[in-house]
């Protein structure tokens, strides 16, 4: 009883707080940058675009895991006690890394690569072949919905907003790729958080060198073949059926692959206490 106390540091609730500004002001690029890509460029240039945009998105996290790995090997309290003091090392346990100082760096760059973003014009011109007046195509084509069907002096926006929600969520093809792509990314997080641990506990590592491993080999690829798929849609103008086929192809091939996994393993390290007994 006298090891137990209450934590008194509240520090978690500013890197809380944080990651929610953080990702209010990371949310708009994804939706509002595919959109703007697929308003005011060629069609068949689009795939290339935004197979660009998330190769760059997929390579964002590969950086981090390396800084990450730079600042696990500096001591959490650098600059503020003399290090000549610090008798322990990154492998050993209670090392505990600068960790914060990760999110200094990425908050001062996320800054200065928004500022670009204040000089783009507030329209472009599209291209000559998008200037026809068209009707929505995509998620509410099946709808009958036109640009000319809800005007906007005609509808408030909000309810207009709840109306597209409502479409949009009841398209069978767009629920469908929403539910693929919920299991595809909880399997890839799940992976990419618990990896890294698993190679501390399993060989021996120190986090530092768990971290750029991971960022060195596993994202890479991800970002190849994104970049890839890009261009192969570009090459062959796929149609929504066709891209289908190929996600299913790709998709299929990917988890025999992964299937592999459970034929390659360690045995257990010997814990006293949890594999083993304390005698």
């Amino acid at each position: 009883a006298g090891c137990e106390k209450e934590t008194s540091s509240y520090m978690w609730i500013y890197i809380l707080l944080g990651n929610m500004l953080r990702g209010i002001g990371e949310t708009p690029i994804t939706p509002l940058g595919i959109s703007y890509l697929d308003d005011f460029a060629r069609e068949e240039d689009v795939p290339v675009y935004v197979a660009c945009l998330h190769t760059i998105a997929m390579l964002g996290p590969m950086f981090g895991f390396m800084l990450g790995s730079l600042c696990a090997r500096l001591y959490v309290d650098i600059g503020f006690v003399d290090l000549e003091n610090i008798t322990i090392t990154p492998q050993d346990s209670r090392w505990v890394g600068a960790w914060w100082l990760g999110f200094l760096i990425a908050g001062v760059t996320s800054f200065l690569s928004a500022i670009p973003f204040c000089f783009l014009p507030k329209s472009l011109k599209k291209p000559e072949e998008a200037n026809n007046d068209k009707t929505v195509h995509g998620l509410l084509e099946n709808t009958g919905t036109t640009r000319k069907t809800l005007p906007p002096a005609k509808l408030k926006s909000r309810k207009y907003f709840y109306t597209s929600l409502k479409k949009v969520l009841s398209n069978r093809m767009y629920f469908t790729f929403l539910c693929c792509s919920l299991l595809q990314f909880s399997s890839f997080i799940g992976f990419l958080t618990y990896k890294p641990k698993y190679m501390e506990q399993q060989y021996d590592q120190s986090a530092s060198k768990s971290n750029f491993l991971i960022g060195m080999t596993s994202l890479p690829p991800v970002s190849v073949g994104i970049f890839l798929g890009g261009l192969i849609m570009k090459k062959y103008k796929m149609s929504i059926t066709a891209a289908t086929k190929f996600a299913f192809s790709m998709s299929f091939v990917g988890y025999v692959t992964a299937l592999l996994h459970f034929f390659v393993g360690c045995e257990n390290h010997v814990v006293a206490g949890m594999t083993v007994s304390y005698e």
